[in-house]
């Protein structure tokens, strides 16, 4: 594949569809990669996170080859983020937007976030239409958002809307199960409560639903560290997309058996989800992959061959129902 390089005028041979940066450390997007961020940047705006959404802008506009209108369509939106929202900004000169931000920056930005989504009229009107939008929209984004909202309404009763909700045996997208699971922890609700995720009957502790990425167990965030080492040597944006492909899977499979099964903390557990999450990750992006280098990177035996195997199922199907919509697939 051939790409253009905006500065010096030559091309850029990117071999096997899979380098993305030249010589001289310049990132090249291919379309397949454009395409994520360009959602992902929906998305961030969609549901106000105003600092990240200028943060990705940055990084895509240091990219090179992309057609000169992109260009311009994200100078413009970044210019108009930075004069509506000047408070959740990013450093300025950052080369890379798969960096974490800043420990303040973070805490400046969750505040400018809350202060977003808990207006200070709580009235009865109010709690009603987020109430409803959770339960009844037709989009997850929408219902996701309804959810964060929710989470700094005052009133106890939403406490058990949100449970009676969950337990009501409705078809509840697996990712907006999980986000109303953070929604109850961070109104500090406590105890069990029982659901179907993804075809089964799962019976949660509340106040153990990870917030975060780095609330998950050890071995969770193990498998993710394997596979940013390994594919950040081949293309520097793939730890990003890796990053978020896994937080979406788990987002599915949290509770669940295999779940449950990642949890072992045994290595050969762990080498297998990170082979597939790997193969996963490059059907996602470039639509093929080498099944057989990436075992033999993983040191996927014949006799681990069947678990790895189980593994890629499962984060296929995720990957799947993820980008189609359709039914929730069974482990």
């Amino acid at each position: 594949m051939m790409r253009f390089d905006r500065q010096g005028g030559g091309t850029i041979t990117t071999p096997n569809d899979r380098q993305t940066e030249s010589k001289d450390g310049n990132v090249y997007l291919f379309p397949k990669m454009l395409d994520h961020y360009q959602i992902q940047l929906t998305r961030l705006l969609e549901s106000e996170q105003y600092g990240e959404a200028k943060r990705l802008l940055r990084f895509l506009m240091q990219c090179q080859g992309e057609d000169e209108r992109h260009y311009e369509e994200w100078a413009s939106l970044l210019s108009w983020l930075d004069m509506a929202f000047p408070e959740a900004g990013v450093t300025a000169g950052r080369s890379e937007y798969i960096t974490e931000a800043d420990q303040q920056e973070e805490e400046d930005e969750a505040l400018l976030r809350e202060h977003a989504l808990n207006p200070f009229g709580q009235d009865e009107a109010y709690i009603k239409q987020v109430l409803y939008i959770m339960e009844h929209h037709p989009m997850i984004d929408q219902q996701i958002l309804a959810l964060e909202r929710a989470a700094y309404i005052k009133d106890p009763e939403v406490d058990d809307a949100i449970k009676q909700w969950l337990t009501a045996g409705k078809d509840i997208h697996p990712i907006v199960q999980f986000k109303a699971l953070q929604c109850l922890r961070k109104r500090d609700v406590t105890g069990t409560i029982v659901l179907e995720r993804m075809g089964e009957t799962v019976e949660l502790e509340v106040e153990a639903t990870p917030l975060s990425m780095e609330q998950f167990p050890p071995s969770v965030t193990r498998i993710l560290e394997r596979v940013e080492d390994v594919t950040e040597a081949d293309d520097p944006t793939l730890p990003h997309f890796a990053r978020e492909l896994w937080k979406e899977s788990l987002q599915f499979l949290y509770g669940t058996t295999a779940y449950a099964w990642m949890l072992r903390e045994e290595d050969d557990t762990i080498d297998c989800f990170a082979a597939a999450l790997h193969l996963t990750l490059m059907l996602a992006v470039y639509g093929t992959a080498n099944d057989d280098d990436i075992r033999e990177t993983y040191l996927i035996t014949e006799s681990l061959r069947f678990r790895y195997e189980q593994a890629c199922r499962l984060l296929r199907q995720v990957a799947v129902f993820r980008q189609s919509g359709e039914d929730d697939p069974q482990p």
